[in-house]
Parts: C-alpha cells; structure tokens; sequence
C-alpha cells in the first residue's frame, strides 16, 4: 500500500464514481480533467501539482470527445491517479508516462465494460415499459449509473491502494496474457459509435437537410478535412440556415401586417 491514508483513497474512489455519473447527467464539471486534478490535489495537500497534472492531461484530450457513443481514454481517472502518487512536479511528469498514459488507455475498456454491463438494467426497463411500471422503469435507470460509476471507481481503489507497481503489474499482465480480452473490446468499441451516430441520425431532421449530411461526408471521406475544420463548416452552415430563416419569418411577419393595415384603411374609408 502506498503512503495515502485509507480516507484519503476512500474519498477519490467514491469521487471518480461520482464524477462518471456528473459527466453522464448534470455535468456540473465533477468529471472535468483539470477539476479532478484540482480536486485531488487538495485532498492529498499538492493543489499546485494537482492543477500541472490536470492542465497537461487536458492538452492530451483536447479534440476527443465521446461523440456518438465513442470510448475514448479516461484521462479523468488518470489525472487523479498521477496527482495523488506523484510527490513533486519532476516525478508527476514521469508518471503521467509510466502510469497516466497506461491508465487512461486502459480506461477505454472499462469504458466498454461499463457500457455493456449497463444494458442489463435498460433490457429490464424494456420489460418495465411493455408494463406500464414507471416505478420499475424509474428504477433501473438510476440503477444503470451503477456500472458506470463501479467502472471509474474500481480502478481508482486498486491503483490508489496498491500504487504504481499495481498499475504497471495490471495493464502489463493484460497486454501479454490476456490479449484476446482487450481486442474484443476494441471491436465492441469500434461498434459503439458506429450505433451511435445511427441512432442520432435517426433523430435528426436529415431529410430536410440531406444537402448537408452529403457536404460532411465529402469532406470527412474524400478531401480528409479534419474534425475542427469539418465542425466549423458546419457552424457556419448552421448560422446561414438559422439567418435564413429568421429573414423568412421577418418577411412573413412584416407581409402579414402590411396586409393587416391594408385591410384596416379600407375599412376606415
């Protein structure tokens, strides 16, 4: 065990759980990597390394996000990780490469993990809904934040009980011995956005703006734009469509009274 107290490792445990569920319902920035790192820094009496640490790993992420279901390295848990088992700025900046890369890509699969386990209580609420038990429907949604929370939290209890040799000894084991694990998790992971971005695209108005769904494809697939690039093509297409139709409504507004004044002069006469 490292040289953390038990309630010390208790309260991180506990936060990374919460802070899984904030970034899936409130997102009040309890899962926000330079807060985490903020948070952890204070609990173990290093604020200074723990906004560093956050700050860095921050940069790692910038561009990544959960888009369509994705799982993506959980720099989170790792920011909390390398906060509380670094000891100054010089070794933090070694572990978030022994330690903090490792984690956050080992993340990805708990992330996965996490996922599939939730499907057991949404299957139940299926059965919930087919019944008419809001009660039962009600409660497997909050149960499902269990898998999710146990993810996180899991992880963080092992690694900050334990220490760095556990980390190393775990991602290390797992890479040479079970691999089999690990790729089917990566396949699970290359499904989850692809069911993603179907199910948005079933909910998304494509049919009155197809012409738009073509151009990204263009652009993603043939002329290799990048993410920012594409997102602002798309910002200012959203701008001209949502100009257009304030002009529309202006117009249509503005018709309608010259109408309406129209009729009251003739009125009047």
């Amino acid at each position: 065990m490292n040289n953390l107290g038990i309630f010390q490792i208790l309260f991180l445990t506990i936060y990374s759980g919460i802070a899984m569920v904030d970034g899936l319902s409130f997102n009040v920035g309890l899962n926000g990597i330079i807060q985490t790192g903020v948070v952890t820094g204070l609990i173990v009496g290093r604020p200074d390394l723990g906004l560093m640490v956050g700050g860095t790993l921050q940069s790692y992420a910038l561009g990544i996000g959960t888009y369509g279901g994705a799982s993506i390295p959980n720099w989170t848990s790792a920011a909390m990780l390398v906060t509380a088992l670094g000891s100054s700025v010089e070794q933090a900046e070694s572990l978030i490469t022994l330690i903090g890369v490792p984690l956050a890509a080992l993340g990805v699969q708990f992330d996965i993990l996490g996922r599939m386990s939730n499907t057991f209580f949404q299957r139940r609420a299926d059965v919930y809904v087919e019944a008419g038990d809001l009660a039962g429907i009600k409660r497997m949604n909050l149960m499902g934040t269990i898998p999710w929370s146990l993810s996180r939290a899991i992880p963080m209890f092992v690694a900050l009980f334990f220490g760095e040799e556990a980390v190393l000894f775990i991602t290390e084991w797992i890479a040479n011995y079970v691999p089999w694990l690990t790729q089917g998790f990566a396949i699970a992971g290359r499904l989850l956005p692809g069911i993603g971005f179907a199910i948005l695209l079933k909910y998304l108005p494509i049919k009155r703006h197809f012409s738009w769904l073509v151009v990204g494809f263009v652009l993603a697939a043939f002329l290799n734009i990048s993410v920012l690039g594409i997102s602002l093509i798309g910002l200012a297409a959203a701008l001209i469509v949502y100009r257009n139709n304030i002009e529309g409504q202006t117009v249509q507004v503005t018709g309608g009274t010259d109408a309406g004044l129209g009729g009251d002069e003739e009125y009047d006469e």
